[in-house]
């Protein structure tokens, strides 16, 4: 998730049609989270900022969709799982690209599901559903899908090693994974960049917790190779992605849709005018170091990771 950077079935006789709704029992499945704060936050100012600025976060990932469909690479027919797939861009085009298939998409963040089941009416895409659910205890029917994708929506798990058991297990065999996951806030100008700039005069929240769910939690390949590995899957395959990201149109824009986000808001709550005017003005003169032709962009930096159950 781009700006906020804080945050973010039934077993047997289920069928690969019936199984992104009904649990073992083939009752409709109830929500349930392993992090009590990821939900909050997803339910909360986080996912809201989303839906409110949908067009504007897509914008900034519209260059990482590409190569994540590529390494996907949905036939017809598939059943397609998408983890954290916030307003559902990902999900919409995996069911366009699995056409007379299905794509099931699941998030914690209630405002983001509405809003695309929302947008899947307006564009006539029927082949997809979403579910409120978290992906590390969701009880998926065993070898359900062919295919689960994850645009930057795997790194909020509780347990990763969880869940990433519990998404290979709803894997048929020969299924594949591919997701996106960020590397190193160092080197994801994104969020480095405005860091900098208000560091010097605000506190700013600390993006970069070991061992915490979080954007940056799956930055190491090797703990994610071994995630995957300890899944049962083989295969494994990381590369680097690295993209433009668009923030505004100029910096003033830029420097005012940063202000908007929840970790901004709290950065800069009780600070004072005079702190807070020299902290903007910094955001300002950092930001202009980076515009373009086309607006201010900063560089993210993602790793592109697939892999395939045998």
């Amino acid at each position: 998730m781009p700006h906020d950077e804080d945050a973010r079935t039934g077993a047997g006789a289920g069928t690969r049609e019936d199984a992104g709704t009904r649990g073992d029992t083939g009752e409709e499945a109830t929500a349930v989270y392993a992090s009590a704060a990821q939900s909050e936050a997803w339910n909360g100012a986080s996912g809201q900022h989303w839906v409110e600025y949908r067009d504007r976060h897509e914008a900034q990932l519209r260059n990482f969709l590409p190569p994540l469909l590529a390494a996907a690479d949905i036939a017809a027919g598939e059943h397609v799982l998408d983890v954290g797939c916030g307003c559902g861009c990902t999900t919409l085009h995996a069911a366009r690209a699995a056409a007379d298939g299905h794509a099931l998409g699941v998030d914690l963040s209630e405002p983001m599901l509405a809003e695309a089941r929302r947008r899947a009416a307006a564009e006539g895409v029927a082949n997809v559903a979403f579910e409120q659910a978290d992906a590390q205890l969701r009880p998926f029917a065993p070898g359900a899908f062919d295919v689960m994708v994850s645009r930057l929506g795997v790194m909020f798990f509780a347990d990763p090693r969880a869940a990433f058991g519990n998404v290979a297990r709803a894997l048929r065999p020969g299924g594949r994974l591919a997701f996106l996951c960020w590397q190193p806030v160092a080197v994801n100008g994104f969020v480095s960049v405005p860091h900098r700039a208000l560091s010097a005069h605000i506190t700013v929240p600390n993006r970069d917790t070991p061992g915490e769910p979080g954007p940056f939690s799956l930055a190491d390949p090797d703990e994610v190779r071994g995630l995957l590995t300890s899944a049962g899957c083989d295969g494994v395959d990381i590369s680097a992605v690295a993209e433009p990201m668009w923030i505004g149109t100029d910096v003033e824009d830029a420097v005012a849709y940063h202000l908007t986000s929840p970790s901004s808001r709290t950065a800069f709550a009780g600070v004072d005018e005079q702190t807070r005017e020299r902290a903007i003005d910094a955001l300002r003169e950092e930001l202009g170091a980076h515009r373009t032709p086309r607006g201010v962009e900063l560089e993210g930096r993602a790793w592109l990771v697939t892999a395939r159950k045998p």
